[in-house]
């Protein structure tokens, strides 16, 4: 099965194994703009992407690595970020209430707010999803589980564990706990076997979604996912974002 993985030669050493929450108050944020949930249990819904810059987790077939290094070097103002015609490092920081002014002056007319990454749970998620819910907003963070979720009680958190990547980092019963949904990214037969290892640990599973992506959109990844949501009942998850093509 090499077809669905390459390897990592280097995980960013500023980041690397670090298990606890940034200190800085204000956020990385390497993208942001307005679209359509494109996978999960909130599939179809309008949506503002905040995408927070930073990740240790060194997942193989990750699509945004480009977002995994906390480097100042990169540092760029918002509007250089916004109008950037690539995927790269650049990120601006901004802290909750510049952040949904930028919304505003944006014109977004989407009210749900996707936080996710990089890892977007190395950072303390409390004022920003606070802010946002006390506007009007809901919001849904897409994390790793490898952080401590620190949200407002009302986000919507997806947990996509990441098990046995090149960073090292566990994933936390604590974030299987906090979670509404589990969308596990399968390939082969083992990573369904590591997420039943990962459900023995979560006291309770009422009232959470559990989802099987196909990694890569693979004809093969794709059957064993449908034949074992059938089994199992639960969801499949397709990124349909990239069927689309929108962002």
């Amino acid at each position: 099965m090499t077809e669905f993985y390459v390897i990592l030669d280097k995980i960013p050493t500023s980041i690397s194994q670090r298990a606890t929450t940034l200190p800085e108050k204000m956020l990385k944020i390497n993208e942001m703009f307005e679209t359509i949930q494109g996978e999960g249990a909130q599939t179809g819904v309008p949506s503002i992407f905040v995408r927070l810059q930073g990740c240790p987790v060194g997942c193989s077939w990750c699509d945004t690595k480009h977002t995994w290094t906390l480097d100042d070097a990169f540092l760029t103002t918002a509007d250089a970020v916004m109008s950037k015609g690539q995927e790269d490092e650049s990120h601006f920081t901004a802290d909750e209430s510049s952040l949904l002014a930028l919304f505003r002056q944006r014109g977004y007319t989407a009210s749900h707010v996707v936080i996710t990454g990089g890892e977007p749970c190395m950072y303390d998620l409390r004022p920003l999803t606070g802010l946002l819910h006390s506007e009007g907003y809901s919001t849904q963070i897409e994390t790793s589980g490898t952080f401590e979720v620190l949200c407002n009680e009302k986000t919507f958190v997806t947990v996509s564990p990441k098990v046995n990547m090149k960073g090292g980092m566990p994933v936390l019963t604590s974030a299987l706990d906090r979670a509404n949904e589990i969308k596990h990214p399968v390939a082969m037969q083992k990573h369904v076997d590591e997420l039943d290892a990962l459900l023995q640990g979560v006291a309770d599973l009422s009232g959470k979604t559990v989802c099987l992506q196909p990694i890569s959109q693979q004809a093969r990844a794709t059957e064993l996912a449908i034949t074992t949501c059938i089994a199992r009942n639960w969801r499949l998850s397709l990124q349909t974002h990239k069927y689309i093509g929108i962002e």
